[in-house]
C-alpha cells in the first residue's frame, strides 16, 4: 500500500523515498539483478512499466533473500503511472542529447538525487534493454545521466548500470565510512619478544636447510627483521610462523636420522 509519504509502514526516510523504475524491462533475469543491486544498497521500492514478463517465484530464485523488496514491486501500465508522485525524475541512457542542460554524470546526480528525497519521491528511470528510453521518456525526467564508458561500446546491461547509481548513492549517502566487518578472532600485536624467537627459528629452519652455504647470514637476518617489522603481525600469525619454522627443522632432522641409518 501507498501512502502521501510513500510505502505505508515505512519511516519516510530519504533512501525509502528513492524509487528505481523499469520502463519496458524485457528479460526476467535483467528484473532480478536489479532487485538483487537494491538489496545490496538497501534501496526497497522498484516500480515495472508494462514489463514483457513478470514472475516473482522465478525472481526470487535468481535474486536470493530479496523477497521482502519482491513483496513490494508495484507494476504499471505506463511511464506517466510510475512517475506520478515523483518530485524529480532521473533518466539514463547512454545516447548524447542535443540539448544538455540537464544532463549530468553519476556522482553529481548522487548529491541531488539525496537532496530533493528530502522533500519526495525521487525516480530513477531506466530503459529497455534494447532501445533504452525513447525520446518522449526522457522527456518527462528532470535529469538525464550518462555513465561514462568508452564511445566506441557506451551500453550496459540493464542491472551493472542501476547497480553503478545506487553504488553511487550509497557513496554520496557515506556508507563508504561504515567500518569493515571486524576479524572472527582478535589477536594482540605480537611483541618484540615473540618477534625475536621468530627469527631466531627461522634462522634455524635456514641453516637446517642449508640456506646460509650460499648467503651472507646477516643480511638475510636483517632482511627478515625488516620484512616483519614492516609487516604488523600479531601474536597468532607470528606463533604461525614460529610453528612452520620449527616443523622445518624437525622435518630436516629427520632426514638426517634416516640418512645416517641407511
Amino acid at each position: 500500500m501507498w501512502g502521501p509519504k510513500g510505502p505505508r509502514g515505512f519511516e519516510s526516510h530519504p533512501i525509502r523515498l528513492i524509487v528505481v523504475v523499469l520502463h519496458e524491462p524485457q528479460e526476467l533475469v535483467n528484473i532480478a539483478h536489479v532487485v538483487r543491486a537494491m538489496k545490496n544498497f538497501g534501496f526497497a521500492d522498484l516500480r515495472l512499466v508494462a514489463p514483457r514478463e513478470y514472475d516473482a517465484w522465478r525472481i526470487a530464485g535468481i535474486a536470493h533473500r530479496t523477497e521482502d523488496l519482491l513483496q513490494r514491486v508495484r507494476l504499471v501500465p505506463t511511464l506517466g503511472e510510475a512517475l506520478a508522485d515523483a518530485v524529480h525524475a532521473v533518466a539514463f541512457t547512454a545516447r548524447g542529447r542535443t540539448a544538455k542542460r540537464n544532463a549530468q554524470r553519476p556522482r553529481e546526480a548522487a548529491a541531488e538525487v539525496l537532496a530533493m528525497a528530502e522533500r519526495g519521491v525521487v525516480a530513477l528511470v531506466f530503459g529497455r534493454e534494447d532501445t533504452g528510453l525513447d525520446n518522449a521518456a526522457l522527456d518527462r525526467c528532470h535529469r538525464v545521466v550518462t555513465i561514462p564508458t568508452r564511445p566506441e561500446y557506451p551500453s550496459l546491461n540493464l542491472g551493472h548500470a542501476v547497480l553503478l547509481m545506487l553504488y553511487e548513492l550509497a557513496l554520496a549517502r557515506g556508507d563508504e565510512t561504515l567500518p569493515l566487518k571486524p576479524p572472527r578472532r582478535r589477536a594482540p600485536p605480537a611483541t618484540s619478544g615473540l618477534l625475536e624467537q621468530l627469527v631466531a627459528d627461522v634462522e634455524r629452519a635456514l641453516d637446517a636447510v642449508g640456506f646460509f652455504k650460499s648467503h651472507q647470514r646477516t643480511l638475510i637476518l636483517r632482511t627478515v627483521r625488516s620484512v616483519l617489522q614492516r609487516v604488523p603481525l600479531d601474536q597468532r600469525e607470528a606463533k604461525l610462523l614460529r610453528a612452520m619454522a620449527i616443523e622445518t627443522v624437525k622435518k630436516e632432522g629427520r632426514k638426517g636420522k634416516k640418512g645416517k641409518k641407511a
